[in-house]
């Protein structure tokens, strides 16, 4: 069975949005879930946070950075892929916290809509802040201002919003005593250091570990992180943990692991692609 994008779209700069129908995934996926797909019967899984659903639809949003993603990008809405699988993972800890934050950076930003809806839907109230380096890799800001009761924008240089990072708006709330739980998507570096901030304040804080998973589906594991001192597959167990109680250092290391072989991967795509003239 082959699954049809319905929509597909470039929506900053070099990322991408794909509505796809895939009513199995729709169904059943939750906040904080994933799926893997696979573009054709040659290619390699990869695994992609759910961003969205709208009925049989269900929505990704991904960076072109590696041989895979380059590829995907250059699909176009009625264009198929051969598999979708999902929805994997645990489901983020949704219930009535109090008063919840919300943070993403970089691409994070897209698993923030579905994660605030829910959130809120739960009789929470939802400050969402977002950050990027400048205004054309910002995202979805509409979509989550929908679902939030106050959303911040920040940028590295300035061109939108707070001139700064997500974690300055963070130690702001965390100082003004309103905040009862936090998640935290992006970056791991932009993870770790965030989280950081809500250590002295004994704040429950999640995090979610997609960016070191590979095959998705706890087969492979690289994507073995140390939670509180255990060996945990970021597939299979979370993807979301407890920002304390990863040993970040490691899960930093472990995702330069194939760093040499998505370059070479990447360079043969493109050299293959400017012999083709095209895709």
């Amino acid at each position: 069975m082959a699954y049809k994008i319905e929509k597909a779209e470039m929506i900053a700069e070099n990322i991408f949005e794909f509505w796809i129908n895939a009513p199995h995934v729709a169904k059943n996926a939750r906040a904080g879930q994933f799926l893997v797909i696979r573009i054709n019967d040659k290619g390699e899984r990869i695994p992609l946070t759910v961003s969205g659903v709208d009925g049989d639809l269900v929505r990704i949003v991904f960076m072109k950075v590696g041989k895979t993603t380059m590829f995907l990008s250059t699909l176009r809405g009625g264009d198929f892929i051969e598999d979708v699988a999902g929805p994997l993972g645990h489901p983020s800890e949704i219930k009535d916290w109090g008063r919840c934050v919300v943070i993403g950076g970089g691409v994070g930003i897209a698993c923030l809509p579905i994660l605030a809806k829910a959130l809120k839907e739960s009789g929470n109230e939802v400050t969402g802040i977002i950050g990027a380096r400048n205004k054309s890799l910002l995202l979805l800001k509409d979509e989550l201002a929908s679902h939030c009761d106050e959303l911040v924008v920040c940028t590295d240089d300035g061109s939108f919003g707070y001139h700064g990072f997500p974690v300055d708006i963070l130690k702001k709330k965390l100082e003004e005593g309103v905040v009862d739980c936090v998640w935290i998507i992006g970056p791991a570096i932009m993870m770790k250091i965030t989280s950081l901030a809500t250590v002295p304040y004994n704040v429950r804080t999640f995090v979610s570990l997609n960016p070191i998973m590979v095959d998705g589906t706890g087969m492979c594991g690289s994507c073995r992180v140390t939670i509180d001192g255990e060996t945990k597959f970021a597939c299979v167990d979370g993807p979301e943990f407890e920002a304390a109680s990863v040993d970040w250092n490691e899960l930093m290391t472990r995702q330069r692991t194939y760093t040499e072989e998505e370059l070479k991967a990447r360079e043969l795509f493109e050299d293959h692609t400017c012999e083709c003239g095209g895709n």
